[in-house]
């Protein structure tokens, strides 16, 4: 089983998550150049956090057309799991692969913080080893964070259980007060129909260490891990 951290002009999270994968995870991983054609038999992609192409046009924009997302694209249409990170959300979103459009923050400024999320299911490879309406801390990193699709889109995520986070209080409310970017109905992170594909602007490699101040992150990719090798299992 292996990971995959696609590397975009402009990324600057993937060595973070690179370390997380190998060094504190223990997992096989290696870097996938934008301009690949395939994803080199990964079993788990991972779009990191960052400003690919300097965030010109749209944040995501350009990357979204780069060569490997039509490779992650065919990936994604046979079941391979997909976690894009700030920059990977919005990567994700514009490339048709999620729903919705990230837009600048309500405060039209730069955000970097620790933020309070509750796990809204844990009905996923990714969560699996959350528990539902769990709190963790994981910090945000962002100018274009928040949240924005149609009625119709926010029916069918909340219907079909496919928000993944929220931003609450530290006691768990989903509260407008807790919302730090101005996103729809508090929304921190969905999955795709099929849930094999999260999107998040939160930034779990950075709360993967006691020593950054949380592990809440860790979990995550501790998920994915564990769902992988219980699969290796199974063949």
């Amino acid at each position: 089983m292996k990971f995959g951290v696609v590397i975009f002009p402009g990324s600057n999270c993937d060595h973070d998550t690179y370390h997380v994968i190998s060094k504190i995870v223990g997992q096989p991983v290696h870097f996938l150049w934008h301009r690949n054609r395939t994803v080199e038999n990964c079993d788990v992609v991972i779009l990191p956090g960052g400003f690919s192409y300097g965030d010109y046009l749209r944040c995501g924009a350009i990357a979204s057309f780069s060569p490997v997302m039509q490779a992650i694209k065919e990936f994604a249409a046979r079941g391979g799991l997909i976690l894009g990170i700030c920059n990977g959300f919005q990567i994700l979103c514009e490339a048709g692969l999620l729903p919705g459009a990230l837009l600048r923050n309500h405060k039209l400024k730069f955000i970097c913080e620790h933020v309070y999320l509750r796990v809204e299911t844990n009905d996923s490879a990714f969560l699996k080893y959350y528990y539902p309406l769990q709190v963790v801390n994981i910090p945000i990193a962002h100018a274009e964070g928040c949240y924005y699709c149609t009625k119709e889109e926010l029916d069918e995520l909340v219907r079909e259980h496919r928000v993944a986070f929220r931003y609450c209080t530290k006691e768990g409310k989903v509260d407008p007060s807790a919302n730090p970017n101005g996103s729809i109905d508090n929304i921190a992170g969905i999955f795709n129909r099929e849930k094999n594909v999260l999107g998040m602007m939160p930034h779990p490699e950075r709360a993967s260490e006691e020593l950054l101040g949380s592990i809440d992150g860790r979990t995550l990719f501790e998920s994915l891990a564990i769902h992988l090798a219980k699969l290796e299992k199974s063949r």
